[in-house]
């Protein structure tokens, strides 16, 4: 088989393929032996009837149509990797020329493919990226801050009679119409007051309202089959409660922590917001590097690969017609692939590899943001063909984390910010492999499947 590359453009390819019939034999062999066990003749057992009879009956072309069906993916595979593709998206085939139709074995299948490719990435060395963070600085307000949220935990809640008012808890019951039509109901409903997380002006309706009272407001429903859609909302308030915090004393440190004493507690907290505030300085580090290898590579995206994905993204929120979603769906989708294209050209050249154990500890990772049991979650991504994009998306990590570590990071005062401590792992690497050896079983990741796919993608 003889195959040659021809570059349409930057993420666009034309591969042409000549296979001898030689090479097309074994699955015209086949095509002969498959449809030989399909057909019914007088005079011959099932799957005995000889090429010569089906020749007659069914016709050579229907055999060699057959055969080149079969074989067609094949030669197509086998063309990409001997050329070093790296195809996206689906293949669209055009056949010029099919032998043996005159049941001669000569002559040759000749057939063009044209495919979107991954674009070839020139990688800039790492130490000539720079960035600037905001530096780390632990405030006495930080502090506060800490420890107005370990209070809150430690709160409880209390009925009041007045009306209710921001961070008031109140329980309410809801009705929702559009156009004078019941669209939906609630009962009993707890909800703090101010938190912004129900619907569209509730919180003003509720602000000043006491128990006993109701009020109606309009609001624009944001999610379920009334998304967009403008209705009345009418809610009844049940109670409100506030919440009434412990004193922050030494009585509180001991009921808190494992401290004696209010000042080794807040000292203690210091260094929990330092802790996180270092990670935060990190994932900043971690995003503007990111930024900077988008901005200064402008890698290029194919065209159709972006509208396909748009086209399936849009049509799953029933949006195809909302034009201005479509211009916001089109970007993060390009942004998506460029960044995509970017790590996995890092990991490709800095030979990333992903093991087992990090693999587990990233599925436990993203289990829990799902609030799923880590087995379930498993078996989910398994079912659904998934394990592969959790593999490369481990792989992504691992090279921004390589990128970072190589790059020139200073805050804002001008100090050089040393980055291994966040791209090295964070226990110890016995920590790592006990709580890995203890939830390996409940994640049911199988070890041979993980490695292949590590090998697929890198």
């Amino acid at each position: 088989m003889k195959s040659s590359v021809e570059q349409l453009d930057p993420t666009r390819v034309k591969i042409s393929v000549e296979v001898p019939y030689a090479e097309l034999k074994p699955s015209v062999d086949e095509a002969y032996k498959t449809i030989g066990g399909q057909v019914a003749v007088p005079g011959f057992r099932q799957g005995k009837v000889p090429t010569r009879i089906i020749d007659q009956r069914i016709g050579r072309p229907a055999v060699i149509q057959e055969a080149v069906n079969n074989g067609l993916d094949g030669f197509y595979r086998e063309a990409v990797e001997e050329n070093e593709l790296k195809p996206l998206g689906q293949p669209e085939v055009e056949i010029s020329e099919v032998p043996g139709l005159d049941g001669t074995e000569e002559g040759e299948l000749t057939f063009t493919v044209e495919v979107d490719v991954r674009p070839e990435i020139t990688l800039p060395a790492y130490d000539t990226i720079s960035v600037e963070v905001d530096p780390i600085e632990v405030t006495d307000e930080d502090v506060d801050a800490e420890l107005e949220q370990l209070r809150t935990r430690f709160g409880t809640l209390t009925a009041v009679e007045r009306p209710a008012a921001t961070d008031d808890f109140v329980t309410l019951d809801l009705v929702a119409t559009i156009d004078g039509e019941e669209i939906d109901t609630a009962s009993d409903i707890s909800y703090q007051v101010g938190a912004a997380t129900m619907l569209e002006g509730m919180d003003e309706a509720l602000d000043g309202l006491s128990a006993g009272e109701t009020t109606t407001f309009e609001t624009t429903f944001a999610g379920g089959e009334h998304a967009g859609e403008t209705g009345t909302v009418s809610i009844t308030l049940g109670a409100v409660k506030e919440r009434e915090l412990p004193e922050a004393d030494d009585d509180f440190a001991q009921l808190a922590s494992e401290f004696d004493t209010i000042a080794e507690l807040r000292e203690d907290l210091r260094e929990q917001a330092g802790k996180a505030k270092e990670t935060a300085q990190g994932a900043e580090a971690r995003d503007k590097v990111l930024e900077s290898l988008i901005e200064t590579l402008n890698v290029p995206v194919p065209e159709k690969v972006v509208t396909d994905e748009v086209e399936r993204h849009l049509e799953s929120e029933s949006r195809l017609d909302d034009d201005e979603h479509r211009k916001e769906v089109t970007e993060e989708t390009e942004r998506n692939l460029r960044t995509q294209f970017i790590l996995d050209a890092i990991a490709e050249a800095e030979e990333v590899e992903v093991t087992q154990p990090e693999l587990i500890e990233y599925l436990i990772s993203a289990s829990q943001q799902y609030g799923m049991n880590p087995n379930e979650f498993a078996q989910m991504l398994d079912s659904s063909g998934q394990v592969n994009a959790l593999v490369g998306e481990v792989s992504r990590r691992k090279a921004l984390a390589a990128v970072l570590a190589g790059a020139v990071v200073k805050d804002t005062a001008g100090n050089v910010v040393d980055m291994e401590a966040f791209t090295s792992p964070a226990e110890d690497e016995a920590e790592v492999e006990a709580d890995v050896e203890s939830t390996e079983a409940e994640a049911d990741v199988d070890s041979d499947a993980a490695a292949e796919e590590g090998d697929d993608k890198n």
